[in-house]
């Protein structure tokens, strides 16, 4: 080993050598959406030496959480999430510099908030349809790489989750509304994906929220504890592969 390589890094950096480590310190990772996937991925992004992540999520940690997402704990709920994630980055590598933003991203916002943080990579932990569409969008328009994780909700086989191009899935819901919304608003589908071809499981019925009764009555997918990570850990894999490539 290096005299110069910090103990962290040490198993990493036989794989990837000096010129590896020094690139991927250099790098500023952009996580947007910090729930099962989003919170694995940090996870990948932290311990491979990444030099700046700024972690953006405008939730809290919730009870509901605690069968899939990697932050969770019971001594911190009610928490909000950026929070509880840098925390975590702190306590495995304190020389990251995290940036926290607790908002959400939306088409009105999306391209100054590109403009202000020029992230090197951009990971789409989100779920929502018109929010991924637009976070892609803007991405590829600034020249801004991004990697998108698809529907883990409602399946269990580890063996379906792949990485394609958003123009080759199939079978998955979210990935289907994402295709036509990126047609609408002009985007390309040559993107890079995390999916399943597994058929998902039905939803629960449409339920009100509670505590809030002016909210739209809405389904829940059912997850289970180890697939949400398993895309998470493909996006940032797949990002860590291609920023070793960058000239």
């Amino acid at each position: 080993m290096s005299q110069n390589i910090n103990p962290l890094h040490e198993r990493t950096h036989i794989l990837v050598g000096d010129e590896g480590i020094t690139k991927l310190a250099s790098k500023h990772v952009l996580i947007v959406g910090l729930g099962g996937v989003g919170g694995a991925a940090t996870e990948a992004i932290t311990r491979i030496g990444i030099g700046h992540i700024t972690l953006l999520d405008h939730d809290v940690v919730g009870l509901s959480n605690l069968n899939r997402q990697l932050i969770t704990l019971q001594s911190n709920l009610g928490e909000k999430k950026t929070s509880v994630a840098a925390k975590r980055i702190a306590d495995i590598n304190p020389d990251v510099q995290v940036s926290i933003r607790d908002e959400f991203i939306h088409p009105d916002n999306v391209e100054a908030l590109l403009a202000e943080l020029k992230p090197d990579y951009v990971l789409d932990c989100i779920d929502s349809v018109v929010c991924k569409a637009a976070l892609i969008h803007a991405c590829q328009k600034a020249g801004i790489a991004i990697v998108t994780s698809l529907g883990a909700g409602g399946r269990f086989d580890v063996s379906k989750a792949e990485v394609t191009t958003l123009k080759k899935t199939h079978t998955c819901g979210l990935a289907r509304a994402l295709r036509a919304r990126l047609r609408k608003i002009g985007g390309s589908l040559d993107h890079p994906v995390i999916f399943s071809s597994e058929p998902a499981i039905n939803a629960s019925a449409h339920e009100a929220i509670p505590g809030d009764p002016n909210a739209r009555p809405r389904a829940t997918n059912g997850t289970i504890s180890y697939l949400p990570n398993i895309f998470g850990f493909m996006t940032a894999g797949y990002a860590i592969q291609h920023m070793l490539k960058d000239d």
